[in-house]
C-alpha cells in the first residue's frame, strides 16, 4: 500500500510482482528462515521475474514475458525476500534521469521538481520515499551510485562478476565497463545484509560463473571508521 502512495506522487513503479502474497505464505510454512525473512523487496524493471516483461523502457520488449525468473530473484527468494514491484527506468538505462515513452516521467520524493537520477531512479524515489526499504539496481557509470546520492540513500555497486546478473538479453549496448546488480537502501548494514544474502550456496550453483567467494564480515568491519589517529588529531587542532 505504501509502495503505490509513493507512486502517486513519483511514478516510480512499471508493474506489481503477483504471487508474492503466495511466496509469503510458503515461507511462513518453511522451518529454516533465510537472512531476508519477509523482506519486501524492490526490483530494478531490466532484471528478469518470471511472468513479467523487462522493457528497459523500450516499446520492442513490451510484448516479451519471461518465462523464469533471474538468478539473482531465485536466490532472493530463497533467502526469504519477497520482490513484490518493479521500477521506473529511463530509456535504454543509458540516461541520468528516469524516464521513458512507456511509463513516463519519475520525480524525486524529496523535491519533485529534481530527477530522481538513473538509471536506477525508480528504486530511488521508491525508496526515498518510503515505499520499499530494500532494492536491487544496477550500476555500470553510476546507475546505482546516482539515484542513491541523488535520493539520499545508500547504494553499492559492487566487484565485476561478483553477482549474478539481471537475465535480460538483447541489451543495446555492450559497456566497456562491467555492469553489475547492486543493493539500494536507507542505510549500510542493509547493504551488507543484502550481500550477505545473495553470497551464498544458492547462487554459486545456480551460477558457475559467479567466483564462489561469500561475504566477508571482518573486512566489512575493518571498513568501519575509526576515531582520529593522534598525527590527524594533531592536524585538526593545528599543532
Amino acid at each position: 500500500g505504501e509502495a503505490l502512495e509513493v507512486n502517486r506522487e513519483v511514478n516510480c513503479l512499471t508493474d506489481f510482482i503477483h504471487g508474492c502474497e503466495d511466496q509469503l505464505q510458503k515461507l511462513k510454512k518453511q522451518k529454516e528462515k533465510g537472512l531476508l525473512y519477509g523482506i519486501p523487496i524492490s526490483i530494478k524493471d531490466h532484471v528478469n521475474c518470471k511472468g513479467h516483461i523487462s522493457s528497459g523502457g523500450m516499446v520492442k520488449f513490451l510484448g516479451q514475458v519471461k518465462k523464469e525468473d533471474s538468478v539473482i530473484v531465485q536466490v532472493l527468494k530463497h533467502q526469504g525476500g519477497i520482490p513484490f514491484v518493479k521500477t521506473n527506468i529511463p530509456q535504454t538505462m543509458i540516461n541520468y534521469d528516469c524516464s521513458n515513452l512507456i511509463f513516463g516521467q519519475t520525480l524525486n520524493p524529496l523535491n519533485p521538481q529534481k530527477s530522481p537520477g538513473g538509471s536506477s531512479g525508480g528504486e530511488g524515489a521508491l525508496i526515498a520515499g518510503g515505499g520499499s526499504i530494500l532494492g536491487i539496481g544496477s550500476d555500470v557509470a553510476g546507475s546505482i551510485r546516482l539515484p542513491s546520492s541523488f535520493c539520499g540513500l545508500c547504494g553499492l555497486k559492487p566487484t565485476g562478476n561478483r553477482i549474478s546478473p539481471p537475465g535480460c538479453s538483447d541489451s543495446p549496448f555492450v559497456p566497456a565497463v562491467t555492469g553489475m546488480l547492486g543493493p539500494m537502501a536507507r542505510d549500510v548494514d542493509s547493504l551488507a545484509l543484502c550481500m550477505k544474502a545473495l553470497l551464498c550456496q544458492e547462487m554459486f550453483q545456480l551460477d558457475p560463473t559467479v567466483p564462489p567467494i561469500p561475504f566477508d564480515e571482518e573486512v566489512r568491519l575493518k571498513g568501519a571508521p575509526t576515531s582520529p589517529s593522534a598525527q590527524q588529531q594533531r592536524m585538526i587542532s593545528g599543532d
